[in-house]
């Protein structure tokens, strides 16, 4: 009787576990390849796992923050996945690099093109996202996630602080501070360091150069010694020949 009941509290305890390690990592997400700072560049991994059984995952889509549009979103390739980026007008002009910008992308979409994510199995699909907002620590990313049975799971509620996990939680990604920006003053530096950099290797050419100029004017001069010094041998034996 013990080791039944040893045994059924140990398959429901093994059962609860799978349960909430479902609920709490079987949904889809997205972490930054590195850093993404405010109001810099970032690749960000999209990864969707696939939480059914019966059914292969062949269609994802991303909805990009509308309060915080990105001028630049170019998803990476995958293998057997075709991405395709949605535009969208914005109601206020965005300013990049002194150009404005009229519209930006809203969605992304995967489609399997001879690819699926099977049962068991989870698919990563990166993006270059840019340039990220300075005036917010997150990105809701909201998602629909399509099964082969024309099942969709609908990845869109938001997390609200001090509130647990909703069932559906949209992907979030979170901001780091902005960084430094030292490309001038690293621009200067480097160049000036370039500049010495070059100096000193024309200096150095141009003692090499004297160098060998110098040492191969030596050559020529010995060179001119030990013919001249032949020839008064030659001079000498010939002579002494004709005496003879």
């Amino acid at each position: 009787m013990n080791l039944s009941r040893i045994a059924v509290v140990s398959g429901v305890a093994a059962s609860s576990v799978l349960l909430l390690s479902g609920t709490a990592f079987a949904h889809v997400s997205v972490q930054p390849q590195g850093e993404a700072a405010k109001g810099g560049y970032a690749t960000v991994n999209f990864k969707v796992p696939n939480e059914r059984d019966n059914a292969s995952t062949v269609k994802l889509e991303v909805n990009l923050p509308a309060d915080h549009p990105m001028a630049s979103v170019m998803p990476q390739p995958v293998p057997g996945w075709k991405a395709v980026v949605t535009k969208t007008k914005l109601a206020k002009p965005l300013e990049v690099h002194g150009k404005q910008i009229t519209e930006a992308p809203s969605k992304i979409t995967w489609t399997a093109a001879g690819g699926k994510i099977a049962p068991g199995e989870f698919q990563q699909f990166p993006v270059s996202l840019g340039r990220l907002p300075e005036d917010t620590d997150q990105l809701v990313f909201k998602a629909l996630q399509t099964y082969d049975n024309k099942e969709v799971v609908r990845w869109i509620e938001e997390v609200k602080e001090g509130a647990a996990e909703p069932e559906s939680p949209a992907p979030v990604l979170k901001l780091s501070a902005a960084a430094e920006d030292g490309h001038g003053a690293a621009g200067a530096s480097a160049s000036k360091a370039g500049a010495k950099d070059t100096a000193a290797d024309d200096s150095k050419a141009e003692t090499a150069s004297a160098d060998d100029t110098d040492t191969f004017a030596r050559v020529l001069g010995i060179v001119g010694i030990l013919i001249g010094a032949a020839g008064v041998a030659f001079g000498v034996l010939a002579g002494r020949r004709r005496t003879a």
